[in-house]
């Protein structure tokens, strides 16, 4: 097993968040995590893809950047751990995600991860919640 740490790289474009939207999905009450595997095109250089975002649902501005610091935190701790190489990840903010206690978010977020890659990795299928 490779012990070295994955690669994580950023998602930013519209077309990349709308590719994972067609995977699976975990819902959590204070957030949604979407994800799907990635084309064959970065075999050479495995990595993880994660991309953050929050809707004008969450709040105001302030709101929605508080949402994707603290997603931004959680996913930089655990995806390492419980993502998959080859896959592309989609972190949603919630109503629940600004105020949400931090444990109770890591277990939201832990638990998130944990069953889509249970689910047998989440493949190129159409969605399946």
């Amino acid at each position: 097993m490779n012990t070295q740490p994955l690669a994580v790289k950023r998602l930013k474009k519209r077309r990349e968040f709308l590719f994972v939207a067609k995977g699976k999905k975990a819902v959590r009450s204070s957030v949604v995590i979407q994800a799907r595997r990635r084309d064959g095109s970065s075999r050479l250089e495995p990595h993880i893809g994660i991309g953050f975002t929050a809707t004008r649902k969450v709040g105001g501005a302030v709101v929605r950047n508080r949402c994707k610091r603290r997603l931004r935190e959680t996913a930089r701790l655990l995806v390492p751990l419980h993502g998959q190489s080859g896959f592309d990840y989609v972190f949603i903010a919630r109503a629940a995600t600004a105020e949400k206690e931090w444990s109770r978010l890591m277990g939201d977020v832990k638990s998130a991860l944990v069953s889509l890659a249970e689910d047998g990795a989440p493949g190129n299928d159409a969605k399946q919640a």
